[in-house]
């Protein structure tokens, strides 16, 4: 039930010290504003990081050849060898907890010209599968489908960099030719890579075609540069990883041993290493953000505790006329909930303002590995709440002390 004496009474003691109040208000306000602001770096660096992967599947994992390190079977150690396309038969067979299967082979920087313009970029022979490991967004035209692999058909997906460098302003690539290493290829579609930072611009610098056509254009049989797998619902990528490496390596008369032959990256596990970074880094925030707000909480203590001995006699005499320990007590309370209350709610919203105008600037400049920082609902309701608890942790002790000399004593008592 709202008093207007009792807040009067508050507000007037609150008045009569106004510098004491305001840097014990200080601390909290200092508080509550450092844990927003560290709340929104924490999610706009998270952020940044996981714009960088774009929609590539994090359940995915990659498996490629390297020399042997261990003789089997008759083969000396340090011997190469290569992936082909007849292993795909192979682990869709024998590792049922693959979903995608693509392969893939890099090519390398090749020089890729048209009329008079020449460029080197990179070229990638790819299946359609690989579109749902690493989608693109596709601008015009359209991606591979499984009759250019079929027909190895002479086309190719542009990235937008390529259209940049080898097309004019306004002129449509769709249907047009590019020349790659003496070979003429049409162009069937124009993506943008979904990554920022250098993962991005490697894309939209890149020239896809169908694996088939490659191998068929360049001579290299039924080579694979690699495979990208992912898993199915429910099951890990670690697991198809290991049972891929074990199948390929039996494929290829690998010493089962032989760690180092099939090189590997497994996309889950780093995705999964990220997570439990940014979850530390929350983790640090709260407590570092607490910590300073629990500096401020113990000055709001340490300032009712003089406010108590200033009015012990003001208490005695209330409790001489009638006044209830509990009168004292809340009166104290509200006192410390208030003032840390309103300190924290401008330290809020102004750590909240300071984060938003942050994004607006952000939102005009292009960092990589910093993007959106923002302040969930959730974290700002706990910091209410936190607030709250903060204000009656910081008047309950001197309450208690106001409360526990006798008036008779609180009355003869003076404050020196």
């Amino acid at each position: 039930m709202f008093e207007k004496d009792r807040w009067q009474e508050i507000l007037q003691a609150l008045k009569e010290n106004k510098l004491r109040t305001f840097l014990t208000a200080f601390g909290i306000f200092w508080g509550m504003f450092m844990l927003m602001v560290m709340m929104g770096a924490g999610t706009g660096l998270q952020n940044g990081v996981f714009r960088q992967m774009g929609d590539f599947a994090t359940n995915s994992c990659f498996v490629w050849t390297q020399p042997t390190t261990m003789p089997y079977k008759g083969f000396k150690k340090g011997r190469n060898y290569n992936f082909e396309l007849k292993d795909m038969d192979l682990l869709k067979n024998k590792v049922p907890g693959i979903d995608v299967l693509s392969p893939r082979y890099h090519r390398g920087t090749t020089s890729v010209s048209r009329n008079k313009k020449t460029e080197g970029f990179n070229v990638i022979g790819d299946f359609p599968q690989y579109f749902n490991v690493d989608p693109l967004t596709m601008k015009d035209g359209r991606f591979l489908n499984s009759i250019d692999i079929q027909d190895q058909r002479k086309v190719i997906v542009i990235g937008e960099h390529v259209k940049e460098v080898l097309f004019d302003d306004g002129e449509n690539p769709i249907g047009q030719y590019l020349k790659i290493n003496g070979v003429y290829f049409q162009v069937v579609g124009l993506y943008s890579s979904k990554h920022t930072g250098g993962w991005g611009r490697y894309q939209n610098a890149a020239i896809v075609m169908p694996l088939t056509t490659m191998q068929k254009s360049y001579n290299l049989g039924n080579i694979v540069g690699y495979f990208a797998l992912t898993a199915r619902p429910g099951i890990s990528a670690k697991s198809i990883e290991e049972s891929s490496i074990s199948v390929l390596k039996a494929a290829h008369y690998i010493n089962p041993d032989d760690i180092m032959a099939v090189g590997h990256e497994n996309e889950e596990e780093e995705f999964k290493q990220f997570a439990g970074l940014f979850s530390g880094i929350r983790l640090l925030i709260w407590i570092v953000g607490l910590g300073t707000l629990f500096a401020g909480v113990v000055g709001v203590s340490n300032i009712m505790l003089v406010v108590v001995r200033e009015r012990t006699q003001e208490f005695g005499i209330q409790r001489a006329i009638g006044a209830t320990p509990w009168n004292i007590i809340s009166q104290l309370l509200l006192e410390a909930v208030f003032l840390t209350t309103l300190a924290g709610y401008i330290g809020l919203f102004v750590g909240i303002g300071m984060v938003q105008l942050c994004n607006t600037v952000l939102s005009t400049v292009n960092i990589e590995s910093f993007y959106n920082p923002q302040i969930n609902l959730h974290a700002a309701t706990s910091a209410l709440i936190v607030l709250i608890f903060s204000g009656i942790l910081a008047g309950i002790i001197p309450a208690r002390k106001a409360v526990a000399m006798k008036p008779i004593d609180a009355i003869r008592s003076e404050y020196k």
